[in-house]
């Protein structure tokens, strides 16, 4: 009876706590009058590398596999990309990149020469996938291409040739080359980038090394008018940030060379520790905390990008792409460690979303990022074993935030926050960010990064009027929530309404969610 009593007492003041919680509201203002910046599509991009399962496997797995496919390529992952409406895929790395030749992954699969990926888990890299193979799979998506080109083993040559195999209209060998492999018309590069960061596995280069290369490369990289990608600088990570003032201030266009934007890599460690990264799952509330704190460090790297490139760009023609995002912990128990294989939870939907919002939020320099990686690789999308196939929690993060593609922002300010504190860490309790659709509606995204509390939230459309919210959840009791091949419905969004009356929103947001509305 005592033990009884006092678990009683401990959830009444439990209750309490809650209930003062919610009390203070959190205010937003959206300022629905005055549209920003186009959210690219492109901000929702992926990233396949051939890494691990992240395409042998987990995308392609041949014709002949008695998995169903569409000519090598998985019906079930790609029916379930297409779905999130994938709108951009980066390929062949990565690290892989720049020990990528692309001679090798062309003509009969059966006469490809095999080599071994030095980079990730020295396993033998059959090349069964090339860039037929790739733009195969763009075009089934409906996808924009980004190619990666190799700096680091390749030449300038080698680049421009590729493109001409590519791009080309004409009766040259190169253009002719890729008619005899089965493609008459020619592919659509999107996007083209010099090398992979070249700070480090791209060549270990100083930015000036590599800001010369990138200028003489780039003076060669010529395809039709009516299919020329735009040009990508390999920039810099964290430690690395002066990249981006170097390659701004150094690369002057002219009739021979552009650039039409800068790179940046940034992953969410939640110990900040390369040799001891944490746990997928399993994972301690300090490290819940911490993750949080690691990732909205993307709004200061980008903010201190952009002032960079406001003043060596103030007519804003080059963008700043974050081609490479997303966490990264240990690998799980009994997998190769160069396969980067690891679980994904809610944790990650939520620190997904938090990334979109910082993305939002510099909507006229950010034209496209690029999560690591896309299939069985980081924080995925999908994770496959055989035939099977699951969503994680990212996937539906990416699900929530479709109608953000191509919507107009709209200015978005917290002006009176809660503080989510454990220890002597604190990171702001709610973030957001809203947009108006290509189709009128209001959206507006929330994210609780509290594990405990549930909060209300105030949100005023300024210039608004609107009489329905409703959208969808992605929540769980769990900080680890995840779905397994064994329980593969675990965790996913449920629908979700919020009161709407005079221009403004009423949302309880519970602990540790994320939510999507749209008001109307």
């Amino acid at each position: 009876m005592v033990k009884l009593n006092l678990r009683l007492a401990v959830a009444s003041i439990g209750l309490v706590a809650a209930s003062a919680f919610a009390a203070d509201k959190v205010e937003i203002t959206v300022d629905a009058q005055k549209p920003g910046p186009v959210i690219n599509k492109n901000v929702y991009g992926q990233f396949a590398e051939h890494l691990g399962a992240g395409i042998y496997g987990g995308l392609w797995v041949g014709p002949d596999s008695k998995i169903p496919n569409t000519r090598g390529w998985r019906n079930d992952v790609v029916g379930a990309l297409k779905n999130l409406k994938v709108p951009l895929v980066r390929w062949p790395g990565g690290c892989f990149a720049d020990e990528y030749h692309w001679r090798e992954g062309i003509g009969p699969r059966d006469q490809r020469p095999v080599k071994v990926n030095t980079n990730w888990g020295g396993v033998e890299e059959s090349n069964a996938v090339g860039t037929h193979e790739f733009f195969d799979l763009a075009e089934m998506l409906g996808a924009d291409t980004y190619i990666n080109g190799n700096l680091g083993t390749g030449s300038s040559q080698e680049m421009a040739e590729w493109l001409e195999y590519m791009t080309g209209e004409s009766k040259s060998t190169l253009a002719e080359m890729r008619r005899k492999n089965g493609r008459e018309k020619p592919f659509k590069v999107d996007y083209f980038t010099i090398g992979n960061e070249a700070w480090g596995c791209g060549g270990n280069m100083t930015p000036e090394h590599y800001t010369n290369l990138y200028k003489q490369t780039a003076a060669f990289l010529k395809t039709p008018k009516n299919n020329t990608p735009k040009l990508i600088a390999s920039g810099g990570t964290t430690g690395h940030e002066e990249w981006t003032e170097y390659l701004s201030s150094h690369v002057t266009p002219t009739w021979s060379l552009r650039m039409d934007a800068i790179s940046f890599h940034y992953y969410t460690l939640p110990t900040n520790d390369w040799k001891v990264k944490g746990a997928a799952l399993n994972f301690p509330e300090k490290e819940w905390i911490s993750t949080f704190k690691e990732t909205l460090k993307m709004d200061g790297f980008i903010s201190d990008a952009k002032k960079t490139l406001d003043k060596n760009d103030p007519a804003k023609k080059v963008g700043f792409y974050v081609d490479e995002w997303g966490t990264w912990y240990d690998v799980e128990a009994g997998t190769n460690e160069g396969f980067l294989y690891q679980q994904n939870s809610l944790r990650d939907a939520l620190v997904a979303a938090t990334n979109f919002n910082i993305f939002h939020k510099y909507a006229d320099r950010v034209h496209m990022t690029n999560i690591a990686q896309m299939v069985n690789v980081l924080q995925a999308m999908i994770l496959t074993k055989d035939d099977k196939m699951i969503l994680t929690p990212t996937y539906y993060a990416f699900d929530l935030y479709k109608p953000f593609q191509d919507a107009t922002s709209l200015p978005t300010n917290i002006t009176r926050n809660t503080t989510y504190t454990l220890g002597d860490v604190s990171v702001p309790g709610v973030n957001a960010s809203a947009a108006r659709g290509k189709d009128g509606k209001i959206y507006v995204a929330l994210v609780n990064t509290n594990p405990k509390e549930s909060v209300d939230v105030s949100v005023n459309l300024d210039g608004a009027k609107v009489s329905s919210a409703k959208g969808r959840i992605l929540t769980s009791q769990l900080m680890d929530a995840h779905n397994t091949f064994e329980k593969p419905d675990a965790i996913k969004p449920a629908p979700f309404s919020a009161s709407a009356r005079d221009g403004k929103l009423s949302v309880k947001l519970p602990a540790k969610s994320v939510v999507v509305v749209a008001a109307e």
